[in-house]
């Protein structure tokens, strides 16, 4: 879930830091307040193009930040295939926007580019709204919705290792049928590949620990001389008399009076800490001894780390990565050298193959389709709750050519009034309704997203009343399995918020400045009665506001 934002210099907010909930959140304000700007701030950290336009007049440049906890798996393994893992498990994305139209940014304080912020974000949050309606309107991601309410990972799972051993066996038919110079070439390629790996004598987990090393060695020097520091005083030299000496002084003087009552005890004391002082003394100097390294030594680990990330930037990110490549490598020159011998053997092969990842894809079809008509059903039951009574959903499966999801090209369509022909959703629905389908889409998915922040941004377009209510009442039940932030103008839905953040602009000086601030429950009621009755609040407006939060408290 999204835990906190900061932003800094953003258009009219100067700097401002909203620490979310769980559950359902919501964000009011007067047209012109900022609430917008909240969500393209979001945006912006989250990986969407930017502009210089966004950072503040007179700022040089503009921050916002992004802290996400209790994420899920997928996150997790996302961000260890991409070397951005933090030992605390939290994920903190960082933009900076320059007044020049640049921008920086990083995944737990590592540079990165906008485009990897985004392909982390896309496992983090969805943002749903008139301008941005992410995943829904691509049909390249509908599959996805489909496959995750059938849940049969299984499945899934078999398909694409099949097809990725079926895609293995035609690229070795395709180099057998290269033409003799072409398998020269390629065995050339492929040999200096094996040899620069196998001179390279690569052994797993040594980068880890010439790194260990090479940190070890950078700081022995200060090592040495806070354990030198250390012995001298303890035991003490010319100038200075060390602790040891102290306690053993001390012992002398007790000792004569040690056969007195209780002075035993601390005459024995005082001879233990003497004593192991002493040995403490011997341990820091053997680690003296330890770390006394030749600084030289550091060269030549630098060059074999150099050489192992160069190998890496070629062959694979880790040590496993490049012998596997070298496996594989060993295999093609193997396969084309025997190529004839081999061809026979591919061509059965590739019919096994083949029949096995197609079986596999017709059943992953047959499973997509009965997922789906379910799916149609369930949309339009929570289309109708959401005052969308007209509205037809249907997901379209066509039969294609087999690919790494399978044989199906799947297209959500929807018709949004009685009497009107289905089609392609991106082409159809405006933003508000988008959000609604996209609502009614999660209530159905339920847990089985592993998106754990939706945000809706003015789902409200556009509607009123019973139809408003609804939607609140919709976002609320989603908010028991992912967390959600709204924007809103409507009361029916701000007063089943978790959390009420009011966005207020004030003008000081000549400039303008947001603020956003977590409400009580007199606030939530003050703010509740201003969106109904606006500027002149009435004790009848603030009456039914209080009366809307006693009953959604319930």
């Amino acid at each position: 879930m999204l835990k906190s934002l900061n932003i800094e210099n953003i258009a009219v907010i100067e700097k401002t830091s909203i620490e979310f909930s769980n559950g359902f959140n919501v964000l009011t304000g007067e047209t012109g307040s900022g609430k917008s700007i909240l969500v393209d701030s979001l945006g912006a950290v989250l990986g969407s193009r930017t502009s210089k336009n966004l950072v503040r007049t007179g700022a040089d440049s503009a921050l916002v930040i992004a802290q996400f906890c209790d994420f899920d798996k997928s996150v997790s393994e996302k961000l260890e295939e991409l070397d951005l893992s933090d030992d605390d498990d939290s994920l903190i994305i960082q933009r900076r926007i320059s007044a020049d139209g640049k921008s920086s940014c990083r995944i737990n304080g590592k540079p990165v580019t906008a485009s990897v912020i985004k392909e982390v974000a896309s496992l983090l949050v969805n943002i749903h709204g008139q301008r941005d309606n992410g995943e829904l309107l691509n049909s390249d991601n509908h599959y996805k919705y489909i496959d995750s309410l059938m849940g049969d990972d299984k499945l899934i799972s078999e398909y694409k290792a099949a097809y990725k051993k079926l895609c293995s066996t035609i690229r070795a038919l395709r180099e057998i049928d290269n033409d003799d110079e072409q398998k020269e070439k390629l065995i050339e390629k492929l040999s200096a590949q094996v040899k620069e790996i196998e001179e390279a004598q690569v052994v797993v987990g040594e980068r880890e620990k010439l790194t260990a090393r090479k940190e070890i060695i950078n700081n022995c020097a200060d090592v040495i001389n806070a354990l030198q520091e250390s012995v001298r005083a303890i035991s003490g030299d010319d100038e200075f008399q060390g602790a040891q000496s102290l306690l053993q002084s001390a012992a002398s003087s007790l000792g004569t009076f040690s056969d007195m009552e209780g002075m035993g005890e601390i005459y024995e004391k005082v001879q233990e800490y003497s004593f192991l002082l002493g040995e403490l003394a011997s341990s820091m100097n053997e680690k003296i001894e330890q770390y006394d390294i030749d600084p030289m030594q550091i060269y030549g680990i630098e060059d074999r780390l150099a050489e192992l990330y160069a190998l890496s930037s070629k062959y694979g990110n880790t040590e496993e990565d490049i012998l596997e490549y070298l496996k594989e490598c060993k295999l093609r020159i193997e396969n084309i050298k025997y190529s004839e011998q081999r061809r026979t053997q591919l061509e059965e092969e590739f019919e096994q193959r083949r029949e096995k990842a197609y079986n596999l894809a017709l059943k992953l079809s047959q499973k997509r389709r009965k997922t789906a008509s379910k799916l149609e059903k369930e949309i339009e039951r929570e289309l109708e709750f959401l005052n969308m009574p007209g509205a037809r959903f249907s997901v379209s499966i066509q039969n294609g050519p087999m690919c790494s999801t399978g044989i199906d090209k799947i297209e959500f369509m929807i018709s949004l009034n009685a009497g009107e022909a289905l089609k392609p959703l991106a082409g159809v629905a405006s933003g508000g309704e988008l959000s609604r389908i996209m609502l009614a889409i999660k209530s159905v998915m339920g847990e089985k997203d592993t998106v754990d922040t939706l945000i809706f941004d003015e789902i409200d377009s556009g509607v009123s009343g019973r139809a408003a209510e609804k939607i609140g009442f919709k976002l609320k039940e989603i908010s028991d399995s992912a967390q959600v932030i709204c924007r809103t103008h409507l009361a029916q839905i701000a007063c089943m918020a978790d959390s009420h953040y009011l966005i207020e602009k004030n003008a000081v000086n000549d400039r303008t400045y947001t603020n956003v601030s977590l409400l009580d429950e007199k606030g939530r009621t003050a703010e509740l009665a201003r969106i109904m009755g606006g500027s002149n609040i009435s004790e009848e407006m603030l009456k039914s506001a209080r009366q809307m939060l006693k009953l959604e408290s319930k």
